[in-house]
């Protein structure tokens, strides 16, 4: 009586390149289900009109630059302190400031604040921020004109928190 041992035979092949097959087919739905829940990834709702404005906006924001105006936002606690002054250091004359907060990814914790005036250039609001990266979007009116309009990426670990 003689045995005789199969090796490697079209079964295990068969079996193999289906296990592997279905192990790509299952980690590409997992992914795309993933990618599906979260964010859209949409910045702008209609690109090509953001397109034209472009150098309206760039030129906005140069004349910005150049009139020397600087805020420096701060975070304490629970709490946002934003200072507004000229290039020679003095308070600027601002009626309102506006910060919006939004992560880098993702659009469920973003929120709008509005700060509080307590002297000249400077801003104070009570707001609780969770910890980890944010991009922060402070706009500042006089009379209802922009003076100082910028967005900041900011660490919550930079202040302590």
């Amino acid at each position: 009586m003689s045995t005789r041992t199969q090796g490697f035979t079209g079964t295990h092949m068969l079996l193999t390149t289906c296990a592997f097959f279905g192990v790509i087919i299952a980690v590409n739905f997992t992914m795309a289900w993933y990618a599906s829940s979260s964010w859209s990834g949409l910045v702008v709702e209609n690109t090509y009109a953001a397109s034209q404005e472009f150098n309206e906006k760039a030129a906005a924001m140069k004349a910005m630059a150049a009139s020397g105006i600087a805020g420096r936002l701060s975070l304490k606690s629970e709490e946002i302190h934003y200072d507004i002054s000229n290039r020679d250091g003095s308070p600027t004359v601002v009626d309102d400031v506006v910060a919006n907060f939004k992560r880098p990814v993702g659009d469920h914790e973003d929120f709008r604040v509005a700060l509080t005036k307590l002297s000249e250039g400077r801003f104070k609001a009570d707001h609780a921020i969770a910890s980890g990266d944010w991009i922060v979007e402070v706009t500042s009116r006089r009379g209802g004109e922009i003076v100082m309009h910028e967005a900041v990426r900011i660490d919550t670990a930079e202040f302590g928190q």
